[in-house]
């Protein structure tokens, strides 16, 4: 039985605004720090009402500081939004304050729409195609100083943070086996290049001095309840979201919504059926027996579990029910 972990968006429900989706965030996260699961990972997303994980480093703190064990991090942060060494101070920061429970995955892309982007870089120069250069830029922060060194990192310098690199395509693939990092593949939204970009992850990995073997975690979308007509029902919301965001209106996480595939256009459900192709929606049997085939499927290492439910005890419920049905030890 592969390590479960958690992505958090910190959904904004509609009907609700930014505090009650941050509160739901530090309360999913305590909850599942009693689940056994690994980790709870948080993205930042800008420019986009339903998500209120923006200032990613600011809640990762405010997370590891309402749990104990589980490990926090950012899945992820979009590096051509920063520069590298504030980065390493702020992941310094938090690895200082909670050794040992903190990482780091990095994306490529900006996380918002273009305009979003113009305006979050500022008088930055960094761009998509500096990735790489950043990722090795960033690393070199979290390194031993050198005596002669004018630069540093502090907090940051000497800190053992795992990095990531997060991606869709075979792009990020490539950069993480060249660079020996572990690999997190974003199937839960993107799972076109999945099996493609496994293979070029896994045929190509170095050995490095942070991962001797190839390492890769895959997103996957669950919405477990006590029945599959039940969790059918909640998966709507999502299905909604999608169709939203997609048509150009983006907007809070909806409501579920009795019969929703019944409104769909034929280019909708294509899309949301391509989209949303790995997901677990049912009963715990149903669950446990997808996301088993899914393992198979992929000889994945861990998956990255995201649940975007609009009632929070209902996704309290999914995520209890998940950890019974994958028998995952309980923390004490």
């Amino acid at each position: 039985m592969i390590p479960l972990s958690i992505l958090d968006l910190a959904p904004v429900p509609q009907g609700a605004d930014v505090t009650l989706a941050l509160a739901n965030t530090i309360d999913l996260a305590r909850h599942a720090d009693t689940l056994g699961y690994r980790r709870y990972w948080l993205a930042e997303h800008h420019n986009m009402p339903g998500i209120a994980s923006a200032a990613t480093s600011v809640l990762i703190g405010a997370v590891a500081a309402a749990t104990r064990t589980i490990r926090v991090g950012a899945g992820g942060v979009m590096l051509p939004n920063h520069a590298p060494l504030v980065i390493a101070e702020q992941f310094g920061t938090l690895a200082a304050l909670h050794p040992g429970r903190i990482d780091l995955g990095l994306g490529r892309a900006p996380g918002s729409d273009q305009a979003t982007a113009r305006a979050l870089r500022r008088t930055l120069t960094g761009d998509v195609d500096a990735f790489p250069q950043d990722v090795m830029e960033l690393m070199h922060w979290f390194e031993p100083a050198r005596p002669d060194q004018r630069i540093i990192a502090n907090p940051g310098e000497g800190q053992d943070v795992p990095i990531w690199i997060l991606g869709s395509s075979t792009y990020g693939a490539r950069l993480a086996a060249h660079l020996g990092l572990p690999y997190a593949f974003a199937s839960h939204f993107a799972p076109g290049e999945m099996m493609r970009a496994l293979q070029v992850y896994r045929d190509d990995f170095r050995p490095s001095e942070r991962l001797a073997e190839p390492y890769v975690m895959l997103g996957y979308n669950v919405f477990a309840a006590a029945t599959d007509d039940e969790a059918a029902h909640l998966f709507t919301s999502l299905q909604q979201a999608f169709v939203n965001l997609r048509s150009g209106r983006p907007g809070k996480l909806p409501p579920p919504v009795e019969g929703y595939g019944g409104t769909l256009s034929t280019s909708e459900r294509a899309m949301i059926d391509q989209a949303l192709a790995c997901s677990a929606v049912g009963s715990p049997a149903t669950v446990r027996a997808r996301i088993t085939e899914f393992v198979d499927k992929t000889g994945a290492d861990e998956l990255m579990v995201t649940s975007q439910i609009w009632d929070h005890d209902a996704r309290r419920r999914s995520l209890s029910l998940l950890a019974g049905a994958w028998q995952m030890p309980a923390s004490a």
